[in-house]
């Protein structure tokens, strides 16, 4: 089957608009979407066995970039930014990418699957074990150290799973740090455009050193995919900040933990 065959090219666009849509809507960059939609549809579009993983993982990568940006421009308007945290987050992210993505370079694509799955689920679980227990919210501002380490959390698992950070930022920032929901969201979103840029050049660096190469691609990220799928996600992405501001953090948090969870056990499955 040919990678724009009209089977894929209809999975792309539908799946395309739900990770921006949730992109917008918990900060998570939308990889936890794109990264298991790749995973199966590259194989069918005759990607090559040994680059499907990790091109999976930099292509969503790549789409993530102007994803993120857009969904942090909406959080920003609705003051859910707070840039004086970006900031450590950022740095943190940068070398958390840095970090992630030439981990996984290393790894053989089996076991970078089953380590997206296991990921998942364990902070699905944390999410909804604590949710009733979560600590009060604060607006004072976290210690600079707090901040640089769950940059450099997010920076990690978004370059090493290609999710865009959020999936660890987020439960994190809920947690340790006490942030109300939407402001961990748009914080996330803005954390993500950093450790999503790093992680993309590494993964196209890492895959130009392979001998093989798959066609319309650049090292690990395959550049039609990302032509196509990006604008409908940025799009989407606006849809969800505006879904954000209407839903309380109770449903927000069980949302975004349901979601790791399904996402998770079926990575894990297929695995």
């Amino acid at each position: 089957m040919e990678l724009l065959s009209a089977q894929i090219f209809a999975l792309i666009l539908f799946f395309g608009a739900i990770a921006g849509v949730l992109a917008g809507l918990l900060g998570i960059g939308g990889g936890v979407i794109l990264v298991p939609l790749f995973l199966w549809l590259f194989p069918l579009a005759g990607i090559p066995e040994q680059l499907v993983v990790h091109m999976a993982f930099g292509t969503s990568l790549a789409i993530i970039i102007p994803t993120s940006i857009s969904s942090t421009l909406g959080h920003r308007k609705r003051g859910n930014v707070d840039w004086s945290m970006v900031g450590y987050l950022a740095l943190g992210g940068a070398v958390g990418a840095f970090i992630g993505s030439t981990a996984a370079a290393c790894l053989d694509g089996s076991s970078l699957k089953v380590s997206f799955g296991v990921m998942q689920i364990v902070v699905s679980l944390k999410l909804l074990f604590s949710h009733l227990r979560l600590p009060p919210e604060t607006r004072e501002r976290p210690k600079s150290r707090s901040l640089l380490l769950i940059g450099l959390c997010g920076g990690i698992f978004s370059a090493f799973f290609g999710v865009g950070g959020g999936v660890i930022a987020v439960p994190l920032m809920l947690i340790i740090l006490r942030l109300p929901i939407h402001l961990a969201v748009g914080n996330s979103s803005a954390l993500i455009i950093v450790s999503s840029i790093f992680g993309t050049v590494s993964y196209l660096w890492h895959g130009l050193q392979q001998p093989v190469q798959a066609a319309f691609s650049l090292g690990y990220v395959n550049l039609l995919i990302a032509f196509i799928v990006a604008p409908l996600t940025i799009l989407c992405a606006r849809l969800g900040v505006k879904l954000a501001t209407r839903t309380s953090q109770d449903k927000l948090v069980k949302i975004f933990a349901v979601m790791l969870m399904i996402v998770g056990l079926k990575i894990i499955f297929n695995s």
